[in-house]
């Protein structure tokens, strides 16, 4: 290995592909998951437009968006590990 070499002692000489920041990050939306904030604005929207109830509908959304943005910087993965962690069952039988 000569002097600025980046390969590394696991590295193989000549294959090196670096990964776009892209492909490793969450995509959020306004700092919440994507899907969340979707959910989040449609279920304030139909409740703040359909039933007419405004404060209601924008109180929803501002606890809601608040709490999932709160919960995407301590994990960015919460909601796939909420998924995954209701699919297996609370007790197992031995």
């Amino acid at each position: 290995m000569g002097q600025g070499s980046t390969a590394g002692p696991d590295d193989t000489a000549g294959f090196f592909a670096p990964v776009h920041r892209a492909l490793a990050e969450p995509i959020l939306l306004a700092g919440a998951p994507r899907a969340l904030t979707i959910v989040n604005g449609t279920l304030a929207g139909a409740i703040g437009l359909g039933l007419r109830l405004w404060l209601a509908g924008l109180a929803i959304w501002a606890i809601g968006h608040a709490l999932s943005v709160w919960a995407a910087r301590r994990d960015p993965q919460f909601v796939d590990v909420a998924r995954r962690h209701l699919k297996y069952p609370t007790w197992v039988r031995p």
